[in-house]
């Protein structure tokens, strides 16, 4: 006999495979979107595959220890849309203009202390070279990802390390506006980044990381190892001797822009774990990369953190800031490792 029985229909959704359920937005709109991983594709690029571009990938993203059967599968945490992002970042971005527009209107540059301004002209407005140097690896880590469903949270870290080196950018006119005549906005930050001793081992962490082409060692070392170091030093802590020294501008912004490192934290936890979970070989890589990354970081935290404890006053000691800096860090490896 004939086998009259229709085929059943392909849904929309057929992309996600045989799946019960409706994809949500999230899904919707990120699911497949990375062309250089798509079926049936011998090489990332539509090129011989011994061209440079696709050697390149095979080598730094094919071929990583930190691997998984099926990115695809990966979710972020956040489960953030552009859209979504572009909302939530306007109502930070409001919280952060107002206080900039509030404190301006005070002249509250003009009342600071000498010895915090300093402080400002030492670690922070040099800073926006360091986060220029993590946006640019963060860029890397998105555009080399296996999978659209880290490519996309990569991306607004991006922007996020945009954000902050703007702001950073901001910050640093007014100071100079305020006060002329101590080296803001010149090249005097250029040559504190790149001869200054306490900012030496900072430069050196991020320029090995620029050239840390393999796409697993990149995510671990910027985004598990040296930022979540940085952020306990150039945001917690010098938040906190912001709010000390009456800084309340700089103080306040620290804690709005805290919120773009918490949610870089949490999806690069979570592709590293996903990772982890898949293959043994994942977790050894991740180990490894801790133990060579590690002490850079922590001597990165001992270039910077003298300047921060003298700012903090004597409540606070540059062993300590560096302690919790490392515990930080520390932290982060054991979500990935539970």
């Amino acid at each position: 006999m004939t086998d009259t029985t229709k085929p059943r229909p392909r849904r929309t959704f057929s992309a996600f495979g045989d799946v019960r359920r409706m994809p949500s937005e999230y899904e919707i709109v990120t699911q497949g979107q990375n062309w250089t991983t798509r079926e049936n594709r011998t090489s990332a690029f539509e090129a011989n595959p011994s061209t440079p571009p696709n050697l390149w990938f095979r080598t730094y993203r094919d071929n990583t220890p930190l691997h998984a059967d099926d990115w695809e599968k990966f979710r972020e945490p956040d489960s953030l849309t552009y859209q979504a992002y572009v909302k939530q970042q306007a109502e930070s971005q409001s919280r952060v203009d107002g206080v900039l527009e509030e404190y301006a209107k005070l002249g509250s540059d003009s009342l600071l202390p000498d010895a915090w301004l300093g402080a400002l002209a030492a670690v922070y407005t040099p800073s926006r070279y360091l986060f220029h140097g993590l946006q640019q690896v963060q860029a890397y880590i998105g555009y080399l990802a296996p999978t659209s469903y880290v490519t996309n949270p990569a991306a607004l870290s991006t922007a996020d390390y945009l954000r902050r080196v703007t702001t950073i950018a901001y910050r640093t006119r007014e100071l100079q506006i305020a006060h002329p005549g101590l080296g803001f906005g010149t090249d005097q930050e250029r040559h504190r980044w790149e001869d200054a001793a306490e900012w030496q081992p900072a430069r050196t962490v991020i320029e090995h990381a620029l050239v840390s082409y393999d796409w697993g060692e990149a995510l671990v070392a910027t985004n598990l190892v040296i930022a979540p170091t940085i952020d306990a030093l150039l945001n917690e802590r010098f938040g906190e001797s912001a709010r000390l020294n009456g800084d309340h501008v700089d103080w306040l912004i620290s804690g709005f822009l805290h919120d773009d490192n918490d949610r870089r934290t949490r999806w690069s936890v979570a592709a590293a774990r996903f990772a982890v979970a898949e293959h043994t070989g994942s977790r050894d890589a991740v180990k490894k990369w801790f133990a060579k990354w590690a002490p850079l970081a922590d001597d990165a935290a001992a270039g910077l953190a003298p300047t921060l404890a003298d700012a903090a006053g004597p409540s606070v000691s540059a062993a300590q800031i560096m302690t919790t800096a490392a515990e930080a860090r520390e932290r982060v490896l054991a979500e990935v490792l539970a």
